[in-house]
C-alpha cells in the first residue's frame, strides 16, 4: 500500500470509529445513547489501535499532523513528506466525518440538541477559557507525542534519515491505543482532547457545510486551538525528547 494512501485510510478509520463512538453515545435513539465518557474514551482508544494496526506497516500510522510534525522535528521522518502526509490525513478525516453523517443520518434528524450533533464532528471546551483550552491541548498532545517518540521504531534509513514506523502488529499497535485511552480518561475532560489537528479541523470543515450546522455554530474562533495546541505540544515533546535522548 502506498504510504500516503495508508495515511488517508488510517485517518479515515480513526475518524469513522472515533467520531462514530461519539455519535453512538450522544445521538438520540441509538443503541449506545447515554452510555457515557468511558465508552467514548475506550472507543477512541480502539479506533487508534485499529488504524495503527492496519496501516502502521505501510506509513508508520502517524494519522495525526502533530505526530508527523514531531517525528520530523526529531529527525525520525523526512521533511519532504510532511505536507503530503498532512494532506492525506486531512482528506481521510473529512471522508470519515462525512461517512458518520450518512451512517447516523436518521439519528441526526431525531436529535434536537445542535451541540450534541456538532460533538459528533469536532471538539468543544467544557468551559470556554481560551488560555486554559490551549494549555489542555498542548499538554495532552505533549503526552501523546512524547510517548510515541519512545514507541517509534526506526526501521528504514533514506538519505541518512531514519524513518520511524509505529506499529507493525497487534502488540505494537495496542500501546498506542492504550495511550490515547489514558489521555482521554485523565486529560480529556476540558476540551474533548482533540490532540490531533486533522481530527478536529477535517470534521469541522465537513460540519460547516452540512445542513445540520444551523443548530450550532461551527465556531472557528475556537477551531484554531485544536490545530495550534497540538502542534505546540508536539514541538515541546520533541525538544525534551532530543534533550534527554
Amino acid at each position: 500500500m502506498n504510504e500516503y494512501f495508508a495515511e488517508f485510510i488510517g485517518t479515515f478509520l480513526l475518524i469513522l470509529l472515533g467520531n462514530g463512538v461519539v455519535a453512538n453515545v450522544v445521538l438520540k435513539d441509538t443503541k449506545g445513547n447515554n452510555s457515557g465518557w468511558i465508552v467514548i474514551t475506550f472507543g477512541w482508544g480502539m479506533a487508534v489501535f485499529i488504524a495503527v494496526f492496519i496501516v502502521g506497516q505501510f506509513s508508520g500510522a502517524h494519522i495525526n499532523p502533530a505526530v508527523t510534525f514531531g517525528l520530523a522535528l526529531s529527525g525520525l521522518f523526512e521533511w519532504s513528506k510532511v505536507i503530503q502526509y498532512i494532506i492525506a490525513q486531512m482528506a481521510g478525516a473529512m471522508l470519515g466525518a462525512y461517512t458518520i453523517y450518512l451512517f447516523y443520518l436518521d439519528h441526526f434528524k431525531r436529535t434536537q440538541d445542535g451541540e450534541l450533533k456538532k460533538a459528533c464532528f469536532c471538539t468543544t471546551p467544557a468551559i470556554s477559557n481560551r488560555f486554559n483550552n490551549l494549555f489542555s491541548e498542548i499538554i495532552g498532545t505533549f503526552v501523546l507525542v512524547f510517548a510515541v517518540l519512545y514507541m517509534s521504531k526506526p526501521l528504514l534509513e533514506i538519505d541518512g534519515i531514519e524513518s520511524a514506523r509505529v506499529g507493525l502488529g497487534a502488540l505494537d499497535a495496542l500501546p498506542v491505543g492504550l495511550l490515547v485511552f489514558g489521555i482521554g480518561l485523565s486529560l480529556g475532560g476540558t476540551t474533548g482532547y482533540a490532540i490531533n489537528p486533522a481530527r478536529d479541523l477535517g470534521p469541522r470543515l465537513v460540519y460547516s457545510f452540512l445542513p445540520i450546522r444551523k443548530n450550532a455554530k461551527t465556531d472557528w474562533n475556537y477551531g484554531i486551538i485544536p490545530v495550534f495546541g497540538p502542534l505546540i505540544g508536539a514541538a515541546i515533546a520533541t525538544a525534551i525528547f532530543l534533550y534527554i535522548k
